[in-house]
C-alpha cells in the first residue's frame, strides 16, 4: 500500500478522536455521573456496532452471486422453509434479549445519575440571555453569597444544583462531570454531581437560546475540600476599599456612570440587580460567560463596546473617556 494512502486513512482514523479529550468532552470523565454516561455509552455502541457488523454481512452475503433457486413451489422445499423459519425466530428472540439487556443496563444508570444525597452542597443557578447567576446557599443568610458564570465545587462532595430561567429554556451541561439538565421559566430542575478530580471544567449551554447561545459558557473549577472551604469564606466577604487613587477614582466612575444600578458589589453602595455580582470579579477566570479571558485588555474592551463583542446583550455601551475606562479597569481588578 502506498504511503500517503495509509497516511491519508491514518489522519481519517485520528480526526474524529481528536475531539474525545479535553476540559469539555463526555469521553474524559472526570465525575461519578459522568463516568456513569461514559460506561452507558460504550455499551450501547459496542452492541450497536456487533449488530451493525452482522447486518452488513448478511447483507453482503445476500448480494453474492449464487445458483438460480430451484423453480419448485414453495410448499415443495419445507428443508429451505424449516431453516428459514428458525431463523427468523432465532433473530427475534435476540433482538429482544438485546433490547432488555440494554434497557437494564440504562436503567441502572439512572439509578447512579439520579441519586439524591441529602448532605450535598446546593447551588441555585438562574440561566439568563446569556450569563449564569449562581448563588451559594447556607444555613444563615449572612453566610450565602452570589457570584457569575462560574462554580467553585469541592472534590469528593455530591453538589446539588437547583435550575431556573429568567427568560427562555437553557441547558446546564458540563460534559466532563455530568449530563444536561434543563432550566425551564417557571420550574425549578434539580441535577446531582460528584467531581473525582481537581480541575477546570468548561460547561455550557445545551440548548439554543438566541443570538448569543454559542457565548454562553462557564467554568466549573473542582477545588480539593480545604481550599474550596477557604474560597468559600473569602467570597461570603464583601469587597475591599480601593488601595489607590486611580483606582478610588475609578468606584466614583463605577457608580456616577450608572455601572452600580444594574450590578452588585457588596459592601459598596453599588446595589444593581439586572447584571452579574461583580463583588470577586477580578479572581473569575474569564469575562461575559466564557467569551473573553480575564485580562485588563479583555476588560476594557468589554467595557468600552459591550455590543460589539456580544452583540445583544444588556449591557449598554457608556461614553467613557479613555483616561475614565482606565480608571474603572483598575478598580474592578482590585476585586479579588
Amino acid at each position: 500500500m502506498p504511503a500517503w494512502v495509509r497516511s491519508g486513512l491514518l489522519l481519517s482514523v485520528a480526526l474524529p478522536l481528536v475531539a474525545c479529550t479535553g476540559s469539555q468532552s463526555a469521553l474524559d470523565p472526570q465525575g461519578l455521573q459522568s463516568e456513569q454516561i461514559r460506561h452507558t455509552f460504550m455499551m450501547f455502541l459496542a452492541v450497536s456496532g456487533i449488530v451493525w457488523a452482522c447486518v452488513t454481512v448478511v447483507l453482503g452475503i445476500g448480494l453474492l452471486p449464487r445458483k438460480r433457486i430451484s423453480d419448485e413451489p414453495p410448499g415443495l422445499r419445507r428443508p429451505f422453509e424449516t431453516r428459514a423459519g428458525r431463523m427468523i425466530l432465532g433473530l427475534g428472540a435476540a433482538t429482544a434479549l438485546i433490547v432488555l439487556v440494554l434497557s437494564f443496563v440504562s436503567y441502572a444508570g439512572q439509578r447512579t445519575l439520579f441519586a439524591k444525597d441529602p448532605n450535598a452542597l446546593t447551588l441555585r443557578i438562574v440561566g439568563h440571555q446569556w450569563w449564569w447567576e449562581v448563588h451559594y446557599a447556607a444555613d444563615s443568610p449572612h453566610n450565602s453569597f452570589a457570584t457569575a458564570n462560574e462554580i467553585r465545587i469541592p472534590v469528593g462532595k455530591p453538589v446539588k444544583v437547583e435550575l431556573e430561567s429568567a427568560d427562555v429554556i437553557h441547558s446546564f451541561w458540563v460534559p466532563s462531570l455530568t449530563g444536561k439538565m434543563d432550566l425551564i421559566t417557571g420550574q425549578t430542575n434539580e441535577i446531582q454531581f460528584t467531581a473525582k478530580n481537581p480541575g477546570i471544567y468548561r460547561g455550557q449551554c445545551a440548548e439554543f437560546c438566541g443570538l448569543q447561545h454559542a457565548h454562553m459558557a462557564f467554568a466549573a473549577i473542582a477545588l480539593r475540600p480545604e481550599e474550596f472551604e477557604r474560597w468559600r469564606e473569602h467570597e461570603n466577604q464583601g469587597a475591599t476599599s480601593p488601595s489607590d487613587t486611580l483606582a478610588k477614582q475609578g468606584e466614583q466612575l463605577f457608580r456616577g456612570r450608572g455601572c452600580a444600578l444594574c450590578h452588585t458589589i457588596r459592601g459598596t453602595l453599588a446595589g444593581g440587580q439586572l447584571g452579574p455580582d461583580l463583588t470577586h470579579v477580578g479572581s473569575r477566570t474569564t469575562l461575559a460567560a466564557g467569551t473573553l479571558p480575564q485580562t485588563p485588555a479583555a476588560l476594557g474592551a468589554w467595557i468600552a463596546d459591550p455590543q460589539h463583542i456580544k452583540p445583544g446583550n444588556l449591557m449598554p455601551q457608556m461614553p467613557l473617556q479613555s483616561g475614565e475606562l482606565i480608571a474603572i479597569i483598575r478598580y474592578l481588578e482590585q476585586l479579588e
